[in-house]
């Protein structure tokens, strides 16, 4: 059983289009889930047609009863302790159980390697204070105890925890530094996706261009990219790739903001060129600081250098901020 959460932004929403931008299916997909009853409200067996309502809790059974599958290996650790872990997240792992994704995560490897986790909000995600989209690699705080998982969720929301990507975009931004402020929430057209949006929660985040490069096999207005370091002010979903994207350069390789295939096949690139390098935090119980570096995964690299580029050195994404 999966257990949802409508956010403000989304009150008054049909259940079923609701559902269908939560699960990443069609509309007539999640309508066949509603109208099996499956998805239960206040453990009562939903209308297609009801409008869900902010802070509602909308209950997905599972559909069939399916053996679970192993658990994931344990990705590198980068730090750990009685209180909290950093883990290096591989590209293709998802965090923590939700819809699509029963088992098969982040939370389910940590269980099974004995590591202590802290009960949080949502039952289905214990120790995860914040969240890397599936195909994101990079650093990821988790929580072990519960004052642990207090502290670094009222640092996330003080912006006190510092959280540095790389990101290789489409095009070369005008400007060579900037920061972006703008509100995201669902795309009105596409439930699946996000975008910037008036009503949407306030979002911020700040680039620097770190070198130029392009596909030598394309003409060059279609084939120049950039190599960016990016800071998040914040951590909406989707961030990084919606403002990025609302700048005018999307991430190589996404599928769901790039609009560059041609692009993306010309460079190797499989999945988004993105990378969560940089973590600094204080410790919340201890105070001590940790400042944690993860370079990036071979499979980056590789698109990089068919880009003409280097990996970014640590500098150039914790310096000159």
């Amino acid at each position: 059983m999966t257990s949802l959460t409508v956010p403000p932004e989304d009150d008054g929403q049909r259940l079923d289009v609701w559902l269908a931008g939560q699960l990443g299916v069609s509309r007539s997909q999640a309508a066949h889930r509603i109208d099996a009853g499956d998805v239960t409200v206040d453990e009562v067996v939903a209308s297609r047609r009801r409008r869900v309502r902010a802070g509602e809790r909308i209950l997905l059974h599972a559909a069939a009863t399916t053996p679970p599958s192993e658990p994931p290996p344990l990705p590198p650790v980068r730090y750990r302790d009685e209180h909290l872990l950093v883990v290096a997240k591989p590209a293709g792992l998802v965090v923590h159980p939700g819809a699509g994704h029963p088992d098969g995560t982040l939370v389910d490897a940590l269980r099974a390697a004995g590591i202590p986790l802290a009960p949080g909000d949502e039952p289905s995600r214990p120790g995860i204070v914040h969240r890397l989209d599936r195909d994101t690699s990079g650093l990821l705080l988790v929580a072990s105890s519960p004052e642990a998982h207090a502290g670094l969720t009222a640092a996330l929301a003080a912006r006190e925890v510092t959280r540095r990507y790389h990101a290789l975009v489409v095009g070369v931004p005008t400007h060579p530094r900037g920061r972006i402020e703008a509100p995201i929430g669902r795309d009105p057209g596409d439930r699946v996706r996000f975008a910037v949006v008036a009503d949407g929660r306030p979002a911020l985040t700040r680039y620097r261009t770190l070198a130029i490069g392009r596909a030598d096999e394309l003409p060059e207005h279609r084939g120049a990219v950039a190599s960016l370091a990016c800071q998040l002010g914040t951590g909406r979903t989707h961030q990084l790739r919606v403002h990025l994207t609302a700048l005018g350069h999307p991430i190589v390789g996404d599928p769901t903001y790039g609009p560059s295939r041609e692009l993306s096949r010309a460079l190797g690139a499989r999945r988004p060129v993105l990378h969560a390098a940089a973590l600094g935090v204080d410790h919340p119980v201890t105070g001590a600081r940790l400042e944690l570096y993860e370079p990036l995964p071979a499979e980056l690299r590789a698109v990089l250098q068919r880009a003409g580029l280097t990996p970014p050195a640590q500098r150039d994404l914790t310096e000159g901020w």
